[in-house]
């Protein structure tokens, strides 16, 4: 009596070209998914020690306000008055050197946005005042 033949099943091929594929769709789409924006940098200029003379020379002082005000060299204003004011700095042909300062409660982007009102016209040279707590 003879036995039935096994037959001989094929050895199972994986095919990478797939799984190859799959791969390079996903790198396509992370690239072009990540950003690559060019984020904009603010300069900013920071006091040294025993430098603070020379800083304050032919400067103006801008202390914003909690209440979204602004107090320009000792003058109450409000931001349609700050503009008026920094435009008419720009048309200057010595531009001031603005010395920023704010009070305890103000918005960093506040801050940020007036040093880009100020770079807009022209005004690059901000300094940022603190005060040191107590």
């Amino acid at each position: 009596m003879r036995l039935a033949a096994r037959r001989r099943r094929p050895a199972a091929e994986i095919s990478l070209t797939p799984l190859i594929d799959v791969v390079f769709i996903l790198l396509v789409f992370f690239m072009l998914a990540s950003s690559f924006l060019d984020w904009r940098a603010i300069g900013l200029q920071t006091a040294k020690l025993g430098g603070a003379g020379r800083a304050a020379e032919g400067s103006m002082l801008v202390k914003l306000k909690a209440d979204g005000g602004f107090l320009v060299s000792g003058e109450n204003m409000d931001h349609a008055g700050f503009a008026e004011r920094l435009a008419a700095l720009a048309g200057r042909e010595t531009k001031p050197k603005i010395v920023l300062e704010s009070e305890r409660g103000v918005p960093l982007q506040a801050v940020v946005d007036t040093i880009d009102q100020a770079a807009a016209q022209g005004l690059t040279e901000v300094t940022l005042a603190s005060r040191p707590e107590h």
